[in-house]
């Protein structure tokens, strides 16, 4: 590679953990290369030292314990490694910025984002209070945030996240850096969302000329931005190619597992493939792995894709009213209708959740939000209903009123004919057994100071199962076994599990009052995608298993088309569009559902080369 491209040139850097248990090898022996107005896509899950890796360049490692040991990062001819902290102060917002994966703990909430921006332009140049705040304006104006003057005295709490992310990538533009680095940007985030900033990123590249350091887990994403892609596993590097060549020719598996257990759109797996069906992991000693590669063989395709529960669809007069013709839905793959007459397990009759907005010295109830509005929907025992839509739409808001987390104040909830929306708190208790909830973030929703023996058990004295408290750990040590945890785990604490083992504990908490329906409220949106394909194919194990109802809520259609049976497409709390999940994605109704379909990140091998082609170019074109 030319030295006079290199922007950023990292060779041999190990960064360590030196702890009281011995040293952890967050990064280890990693080389990269990033050539000024490239995007360099760093890909891994959890753990493999991606992130560790942007703190290195910045000197931002969190504790005394974290050290770079060895290895020379090198910008713009300077070693950072070398740098003094007085010296790194001047480069970092000035020539290199950080944008990171949730903006909301990125901003301080006590000060109006404003202020905030124009914070870090006086910092870092000698201008005026007028003129840093003339700047900050231009820059939310080049960010696409809408009515900049008025959103300049906004705090970041009447933002919403794709608006706060905004916020930090004009903060991060601020100072014109050579080089942005931005870690997991839009993994929070709705996938129409995700798409405006990946554009946002992808257009200020251009006209900026500058470099970006693109982090993140999900190589859909990476196919959407990156030039180049390099892989990390456990600290180490493992791939690094050009963004073609990794879709066209992945070498490692690894990278093959990566690319395989990401859901789309246009796939027809019934059960994902996972990292562990291309490769075994074993650590021989701390820092140091075994890898075996397995191939993922033609058998091993069609068992994907062959063995699965049909997807399970509405009556056929059900169907029709909803304007599917039945010549259209009965040759549907795979799938078989309900039988006429049979009662719904739940039905949603003019559901209403309305919170009131108040105002004045009495706080008199002046307007309404309509989060649910009246929303009508029924689902049948066995099925998995799709609920889908971006942030505020309400599908959450449905997912709570259902299991009492939230007021109803119209319509009716129907539980096998029971009316769950007027009950008071005593009746609607022999029925809270039979609808449980799994929450988006398995840590806020699992007590710290609980064992998980604890959490599992709770329910069950709540509701008077087991015989005694080792019945109870017994049944909770076999929930445990069949969610695919080790029975040893239950006198640990969740702080000492991964994200994915902590969702198992959720669902084994949620199976622990032998429930006959389960909401998954955005369930593996935080999670890495091989460990999001693992519980993916757990739930839908479950299901067949239990004879479970789910309803499964998330704003990515590609998840909800792989899981749901019927998908209902919610927008400004009202539901706009239901059917098939695969009638709705081979041909969407309503430009809503279109525009959401068309947001979900595409790696298609062709349409990634039409990108590179394209870019390349515009680069000609610009030179």
């Amino acid at each position: 590679m030319p030295e006079t491209t290199a922007l950023l040139d990292i060779q041999g850097l190990k960064t360590y953990f030196h702890t009281s248990r011995g040293v952890v090898k967050a990064v280890e022996d990693l080389s990269v290369t990033l050539e000024k107005g490239k995007t360099l896509g760093l890909v891994g899950e959890s753990g493999s030292g991606k992130s560790v890796t942007s703190l290195s360049i910045m000197k931002l490692l969190p504790d005394a314990a974290a050290k770079i040991d060895a290895g020379s990062i090198s910008f713009l001819g300077k070693d950072l490694v070398k740098l003094s902290d007085p010296e790194m102060r001047n480069i970092r917002g000035r020539e290199i910025s950080m944008i990171f994966q949730e903006p909301g703990t990125s901003l301080n909430p006590v000060f109006r984002v404003g202020k905030q921006v124009m914070e870090a332009i006086m910092l870092h140049q000698k201008v005026t209070t007028e003129e840093a705040k003339k700047r900050t304006i231009d820059l939310f104006h080049e960010v696409g945030i809408l009515d900049p003057e008025r959103r300049f005295s906004s705090y970041p709490h009447e933002m919403s996240g794709g608006q706060k992310q905004r916020v930090m990538i004009a903060m991060a533009l601020s100072c014109n850096p050579e080089l942005l680095i931005a870690d997991e940007p839009t993994t929070a985030l709705d996938v129409t969302i995700q798409a405006q900033i990946l554009n946002l990123i992808r257009k200020l590249r251009d006209e900026r000329g500058m470099s970006v350091l693109f982090i993140t887990h999900d190589l859909g994403v990476i196919a959407e931005i990156a030039d180049d892609v390099a892989v990390m596993f456990r600290g180490k590097l493992v791939e690094y190619k050009p963004v073609v060549e990794i879709f066209e020719n992945p070498e490692h598996p690894y990278t093959k597992g990566l690319l395989a257990c990401r859901p789309s759109l246009d796939s027809t797996f019934k059960r994902l493939p996972t990292v562990s069906d291309f490769m075994d992991f074993e650590e021989t000693e701390p820092g140091e792995y075994l890898i075996q590669e397995k191939e993922f063989n033609e058998a091993k395709f069609k068992d994907s894709t062959a063995h699965g529960r049909p997807r399970i669809l509405h009556p056929r007069s059900e169907l029709e009213s909803l304007g599917y013709r039945w010549d259209d839905v009965k040759n549907l793959p795979e799938s078989r209708f309900i039988e006429a007459g049979e009662r719904p397990i739940l039905r949603l009759d003019e559901l209403q959740v309305y919170y009131p907005i108040k105002s004045g010295i009495i706080k008199r109830t002046v307007d309404h939000v309509k989060a649910v509005d009246g929303i009508s929907l029924n689902i049948y025992r066995g099925q998995t209903i799709g609920l889908v839509g971006e942030s505020g739409c309400g599908k959450t808001t449905t997912g709570k009123a259902i299991v009492g987390l939230a007021p109803v104040t119209g319509g009716r909830i129907l539980l096998e004919g029971n009316d769950l929306a007027h009950m008071t708190r005593s009746e609607r208790k022999p029925f809270r057994r039979k609808v449980q909830i799994i929450f988006q973030d398995p840590y806020s929703s699992l007590n710290p100071r609980m064992m998980v023996s604890t959490i599992i058990t709770e329910s069950m004295i709540a509701h008077r199962l087991g015989k005694s408290k080792s019945d109870r750990r017994d049944r909770a040590a076999s929930l445990l076994e069949e969610v695919g945890l080790p029975v040893d785990y239950l006198d640990r604490y969740p702080h000492e599990f991964s994200g994915g083992q902590r969702q198992r504990i959720s669902i084994a908490r949620a199976l622990a009052v032998e429930p006959e329906f389960i909401i998954c409220d955005e369930s593996v949106s935080a999670l890495d995608v091989s460990v999001q394909a693992q519980v993916l194919n757990l739930l839908k194990d479950l299901q067949e298993q239990h004879n479970l109802t789910y309803i499964f809520i998330s704003h990515d259609l590609s998840v909800v088309k792989f899981m749901s049976d019927m998908m209902a497409v919610m927008n400004a709390g009202k539901l706009v569009e239901l059917g098939p999940s695969e009638a709705i994605y081979q041909n969407p109704q309503q430009d809503y559902t279109r525009k959401l379909i068309e947001s979900v990140p595409v790696d298609d091998l062709s349409q990634i080369k039409a990108r590179v082609a394209h870019r390349k170019e515009q680069t000609t074109m610009h030179k």
